[in-house]
């Protein structure tokens, strides 16, 4: 007989050893157990199943997760999800290669890359058209390369531009603005290329290439050196290669605009928004989001209010800001914002839904950082100076949205604590001076800057 082993939680238990237990039905879903009243034999076959993708995960998790990220490419949300469980197995997500990738999601070192199937405007027959020009002559040296091989009227310039902004060319050019200018001009010889062909006509390259067919290094030098190149041109910014990538893949691949102060913002949101539907109705939370889409709704009073699309680095979700909170937010919620949004869990037909109370841009926030000595925390008398001193520098409650966050030194090792919301200040600088002044060595910091 399979014994099931788990370790007990409030309302569920999360599975360490896959079986059937003697005395229990069971199904697992989303790696948790829950009652149900199906038979045994039922139970045994979705242990054994899960005994099998444990196998697979453990021992094959490169191939195990380019699997579960290609069966589930239609849902946006689980995508997210095993996108930020392969970051916690250490594989990274890459954006599709032009002369590597597959239809679906592909294995490489220790590394996934995009498949071309999930491409925004690369249609099934672009794709086979692709693979077919690289089986056949190798790999693509460069964009002029790539569109003299490739049938254009399979692959067209919309599909090319969806490739190039997505990433697909970084490996020959890492310059996409260049990539992009360099296709309005590359795109049409490319094509009278192919009709010269197609009509029996040739340049001096052609023929060339005819005579010296076994130098492939050659004909692509000189097929390089035959087509038009525009003038250079910077980058785009990365904000906005991020933001293509977004819409055409669907995800931030190559970064996340997030990814930058992730260490930093677990101070103020220990919990991610996959936690949020396991939190209690009533407590204030906080989340570091991109504010992905606002819809801006009116009550039957007229009033304004707004449902937001949000993301963090490992899932996306829906957040609502009601009419109350909406007049004093309302300027802020602007797409592409990184954020910091406070408010609470409430309960809709059995379905969390986040209610923002509060929000500010990432790019203001400070962080006031005190450092205290073991000797000092664990004193009664000096917590109590500190406390008083950070009530008097929080204000009015609505102000006061520094928060501050103790730092205890010991001798190997430092430890943060996020101070709760009733005692951040108002005033950063105020409060940096008066707790240096009371033998608290402080100083402030951009949450963007740490």
């Amino acid at each position: 007989m399979v014994k099931i082993i788990t370790r007990k939680s409030l309302g569920t238990q999360n599975v360490y050893d896959i079986g059937v237990s003697s005395d229990h039905n069971f199904v697992i879903k989303d790696g948790l157990i829950a009652s149900n009243c199906f038979n045994k034999s039922h139970s045994t076959a979705y242990a054994y199943v899960t005994y099998q993708t444990a196998y697979l995960k453990a021992n094959y998790k490169l191939e195990y997760m380019a699997a579960l990220l290609t069966a589930n490419s239609g849902d946006t949300d689980k995508v997210q999800k095993y996108i930020a469980s392969c970051t916690s197995l250490d594989i990274d997500i890459e954006p599709p290669d032009i002369n590597v990738s597959q239809v679906d999601f592909t294995p490489l070192g220790k590394k996934i890359l995009f498949g071309f199937s999930a491409v925004r405007n690369v249609g099934q027959n672009a794709i086979a058209c692709i693979l077919e020009a690289r089986n056949e002559g190798g790999s693509f040296q460069s964009l002029a390369d790539f569109c003299d091989r490739v049938d254009l009227r399979a692959v067209n310039r919309r599909a090319l531009e969806s490739l190039i902004y997505c990433g697909a060319f970084d490996k020959i050019e890492s310059n996409r603005h260049q990539l992009i200018k360099d296709l309005e001009l590359v795109y049409d010889w490319a094509q009278s290329r192919a009709r010269d062909r197609a009509s029996g006509q040739g340049n001096l390259f052609d023929f060339l290439d005819g005579i010296s067919n076994n130098n492939t290094a050659n004909n692509k030098a000189r097929k390089a050196f035959d087509a038009p190149k525009a003038n250079p041109v910077p980058d785009l910014p990365q904000p906005e290669k991020l933001r293509k990538e977004k819409e055409l893949l669907g995800f931030y691949v190559s970064d996340h605009p997030l990814k930058s102060i992730q260490q930093t913002a677990r101070y103020l949101a220990p919990i991610n928004l996959t936690q949020f539907g396991e939190q209690k109705e009533g407590i204030m939370l906080c989340a570091v989001v991109m504010l992905n889409g606002v819809k801006k709704v009116m009550t039957k009073k007229g009033d304004p209010m707004a449902i937001l699309q949000i993301e963090d680095l490992t899932a996306q979700s829906e957040a609502v800001v009601f009419p109350k909170y909406y007049e004093h937010i309302g300027s802020l919620l602007q797409v592409d914002t990184r954020l910091i949004i406070w408010g609470k869990i409430e309960r809709k037909d059995d379905k969390p839904q986040f209610i923002v109370e509060d929000a500010e841009q990432v790019e203001t926030v400070q962080l006031v950082m005190v450092e205290l000595t073991p000797q000092q925390a664990a004193t009664v008398e000096e917590r109590h100076r500190l406390r008083t001193i950070l009530k008097e520098h929080s204000g009015d409650k609505e102000k006061a949205k520094v928060p501050v966050i103790g730092i205890i030194q010991a001798v190997n090792s430092r430890q943060a604590v996020l101070l709760g919301r009733n005692f951040w200040v108002q005033d950063s600088i105020s409060a940096f001076q008066a707790l240096n002044n009371a033998g608290f060595p402080t100083e402030v910091k951009q949450l963007t800057g740490t």
